[in-house]
Parts: C-alpha cells; structure tokens; sequence
C-alpha cells in the first residue's frame, strides 16, 4: 500500500479501499480480510513522509532519493519510521526490510538498505541516550 500510494498520489484513505477491493476482486468477488496494522503503517508514512524522507536522505550517501529504487525508498520509509518508534527491536526491523528488499529489489538492494537502516538506527541510537 505504500507503494501504491507513492505511485499513485492518492489519499490514504483512497488507497486503502481500493487495495482491498483489488484484492477482492482477484479472489472472485471474497472480500479480503482487511489488516489494521498494514493500514495503519500507510497512515503513518504517509504523514510522516517528509520527515523520513530526511532521515533517509541524510544517511544515503551518495544517493538522491529520487533516483532510489521506488520498492527500496518504501522500504526504507517503512524501516526508518519503525526505528523512530521504538517498538520493535531494531535487529527485527531491519530484518524484515532486507527480506523486503530480497524478495522485491534483489540482494544488491539488501545491502544497500542495510547501509542506510544501519546507519539511522545509530543516529536514532544517539538521541536517546542519556547527557553525561
């Protein structure tokens, strides 16, 4: 879905719905069983975009985000607002976005996306740590 909403400009909302009635309509007509933390990791993303997007940027050296991999910049946005909200171990996070990336970019995009998630996870590391 976050995909599809940076492809496509939509609402989230607007993108929401027609996921899930895509789905539905590729299972004949069943309607799809709906995921309230997929749909609410869209809305997150999404309105926290540009502040991911700075994040990533400033950690993708040598990179423009523009001129990343559509799946591999999703797939970080996914992985860096995760890290920002602390709720899952960042070893878990980052994980999950290298498996996202090999099985939907390829092993190039793995490193790559271990690079800059490295990288964040450090910098994210730094902020809460208690002054000295």
């Amino acid at each position: 879905m976050i995909f599809q909403w940076e492809a496509s400009g939509d609402a989230p909302e607007r993108v929401i719905e027609t996921y899930w009635g895509s789905l539905s309509s590729e299972t004949a007509g069943a309607p799809a069983e709906e995921d309230a933390f997929a749909e609410k990791l869209l809305r997150a993303v999404s309105a926290q975009a540009d502040a991911l997007d700075e994040l990533i940027r400033k950690h993708s050296d040598n990179w423009r985000l523009e001129r990343m991999a559509a799946v591999d910049r999703n797939i970080l946005r996914l992985a860096v607002h995760e890290l920002r909200q602390g709720e899952t171990a960042p070893a878990v996070v980052i994980n999950e976005a290298l498996e996202l990336g090999r099985r939907y970019s390829g092993e190039k995009s793995a490193r790559f996306l271990n690079g800059v998630l490295d990288a964040v996870r450090k910098k994210l590391g730094e902020e809460v740590q208690p002054a000295l």
